[in-house]
C-alpha cells in the first residue's frame, strides 16, 4: 500500500531582520529622493517563503513624511522631503514587515527594525550681519538693518567709529559649523578714507575727510572656508562740522497758560500774554545762524 503525505506549509514563522537596529548620519542638504538604506540593509526573510509587504513609520512627533519607502515590496528608505536641520536633526523609524498585507483578515506575523537618523548640519547659509530680525518666525532667513555713524570734517579720528545700532559684527548661521568670518569694504570707499578690520569689523579712518558728502560704504562678510557664503551691509557714514558747545535754552525759565475747554492740539500762550503762543528755543554756539 502507498500513502503519500503531503506537508502544507504553516505560517509559524515571523520575518526576520538581518541587522534590525540600523543607524544613518545624512547631510543636511541631502537631495530629495536619495536612498538612505539600501534594499538589502533592510530586506527581511521569512522561513514560510511568504510574500512581505513593508510599512515605514516614525516615532518623533513633527518628523513624519520626510523618509519613505519604495514600495510596499521594496523597503529601500530614501528622503521624500527636503531637511531642515532647525525644525529636527535625529528621528527614529520603524520599518515593519509583514507576511500579509496590511488588510488581510488571516493571521500576521510581523517583525521590526529600528532605524535612527541623526542629520548632521550643512553650510547652506550666508552670514548674517547683527542685530538683525527673523522673518515670520523663520530661522532660516535674518533681516538686518543699515549701519549709520559720524565723523567731523577735517578732523582725523584714531578710534575704531562709534556706529549704530552696534558695530559691524557677522555670524555664521549654521552655528554647528560656526565658520570664522572675515570683513572687507567693497564699495563706496571714495578716496580710501576709511579701513575695516578683516578680523574684527572695526571701521577706521585712513585720512581725513574735507567734504560733507556723505559716504555709502558697502562692507562684505565672507566666510573663511568658502568664499561664496558672503553677505553685504550698507554702513552710512555722515560727514559734520565738529561740535564744540552743547545747545542751550535761552531761559532757563518758561511761563504758559491755557484756557479751560481748549480742544486738543490748542497753542499754549505765554503767562500774562494771552495773544502771543509760548514758543521754547534752544541755542548752539556751534551754529550760531541757525
Amino acid at each position: 500500500l502507498e500513502i503519500v503525505v503531503t506537508i502544507l506549509n504553516e505560517n509559524d514563522n515571523s520575518p526576520v531582520f538581518a541587522q534590525p537596529n540600523l543607524t544613518r548620519d545624512i547631510p543636511e542638504d541631502t537631495k530629495v529622493d536619495t536612498a538612505i538604506v539600501a534594499r538589502e540593509e533592510v530586506s527581511a526573510s521569512d522561513a514560510d517563503l511568504d510574500t512581505i509587504y513593508y510599512e515605514l513609520t516614525t516615532t518623533v512627533q513633527d518628523t513624519g513624511g520626510y523618509f519613505a519607502i519604495r514600495g510596499v515590496n521594496n523597503p529601500e528608505i530614501y528622503l521624500q522631503k527636503a531637511l531642515d536641520y532647525d525644525k529636527f536633526n535625529s528621528t527614529t523609524l520603524l520599518l515593519y514587515a509583514r507576511d500579509r498585507p496590511v488588510t488581510s483578515p488571516d493571521p500576521t506575523r510581523t517583525g521590526t527594525a529600528t532605524i535612527t537618523i541623526t542629520i548632521k548640519q550643512s553650510d547652506t547659509r550666508a552670514p548674517w550681519f547683527l542685530p538683525c530680525t527673523r522673518i515670520h518666525n523663520d530661522t532660516s532667513v535674518c533681516i538686518s538693518s543699515p549701519y549709520s555713524g559720524r565723523v567731523n570734517i577735517s578732523e582725523m579720528s584714531m578710534d575704531p567709529l562709534l556706529l549704530e545700532p552696534g558695530p559691524i559684527y557677522a555670524v555664521d548661521p549654521d552655528y554647528t559649523i560656526s565658520d570664522r568670518i572675515v570683513y572687507s569694504i567693497v564699495g563706496g570707499n571714495t578716496d580710501e578714507v576709511f579701513s575695516v578690520d578683516a578680523d574684527t569689523g572695526n571701521l577706521t579712518m585712513n585720512k581725513i575727510v574735507t567734504s560733507p558728502d556723505s559716504f555709502l560704504l558697502q562692507v562684505m562678510a565672507t566666510q573663511v572656508s568658502n568664499i561664496r557664503k558672503y553677505s553685504v551691509a550698507t554702513v552710512e557714514i555722515k560727514v559734520i562740522n565738529k561740535s564744540n558747545f552743547p545747545p542751550y535754552f535761552e531761559k532757563g525759565v518758561y511761563n504758559g497758560m491755557v484756557f479751560v475747554g481748549l480742544p486738543l492740539r490748542s497753542f499754549v500762550y505765554q503767562a500774562g500774554d494771552p495773544s502771543t503762543p509760548l514758543v521754547i528755543t534752544a541755542m548752539d554756539q556751534d551754529f550760531p545762524d541757525v
